[in-house]
């Protein structure tokens, strides 16, 4: 009986992993032919199923409707959109730098893949992937600002502490809106180092007047490595 068993459970673990292949090879394809057009170009599955080499049948077995398609869809874009982003956000460097390396990335990114960006970011709703993949960044960044908070030994107030999160949430997603209705416009226009440079200069003023509210002179040349060993030497003294 257990050798009945166990010859069934490796049967369907293959077949798992097959439909799960199978899943990806959809995606994949999806993929690239959403990026071989024009940015906000429809998609017809048909399209999809001659890219894959299946038919239209075998992908709704994969996926329950063209809804249930055009999300993961969405949700391998902001996958693969994050996975260029998350290493982006360390305490490598000076705070411009850190901004600069985030925004960069993200610009980077968007002007590499138009389609894919302008697929990620059609969710009416506001609540799809690409809303879900800007609240993991600002997570991130949630993270790294209160690191910083904490090893700087700076004196916050509870409703300071408790207002982080909402305020680099809301300053996470100003950024990415301001990216994307630059990369909305009929001319680009400035040049993409010039927009990353405005948005930059942008998140630096915000940061370093909420550190001098809270007493904390920050310098733009200044390494973070150096800025909280300065800090950690002061408490030392």
């Amino acid at each position: 009986m257990a050798g009945t068993q166990a010859k069934g459970d490796g049967r369907q673990a293959r077949w798992d992993r097959h439909n799960q292949e199978r899943r990806q090879r959809i995606l994949d394809a999806a993929i690239a032919v959403v990026e071989a057009g024009e940015p906000g170009a429809e998609v017809h599955v048909q399209a999809i199923a001659t890219e894959a080499g299946l038919s239209r049948t075998v992908i709704y077995r994969h996926f329950d409707d063209r809804a249930d398609l055009d999300r993961a869809v969405q949700t391998a874009i902001v996958d693969d959109l994050s996975a260029e982003l998350l290493p982006a956000v360390t305490l490598d460097g000076t705070i411009p730098q850190i901004i600069e390396r985030i925004v960069s990335t993200y610009v980077s990114w968007a002007v590499a893949h138009p389609a894919l960006h302008r697929l990620a970011e059609s969710d009416s709703a506001g609540t799809g992937p690409f809303q879900q993949g800007i609240e993991r960044i600002a997570h991130q960044v949630v993270e790294l600002i209160t690191t910083a908070v904490e090893l700087l030994g700076v004196e916050v107030s509870q409703d300071e502490q408790d207002a982080i999160d909402p305020l680099v949430f809301g300053l996470v997603g100003a950024v990415f809106s301001a990216v994307r209705r630059w990369l909305a416009r009929a001319e680009r226009r400035p040049s993409a180092p010039v927009m990353v440079g405005l948005v930059t200069d942008s998140v630096w003023f915000i940061l370093d007047g909420h550190a001098r509210g809270l007493g904390l002179s920050l310098r733009r040349d200044q390494l973070v490595e150096d800025l909280l060993a300065t800090s950690v030497a002061r408490g030392e003294a």
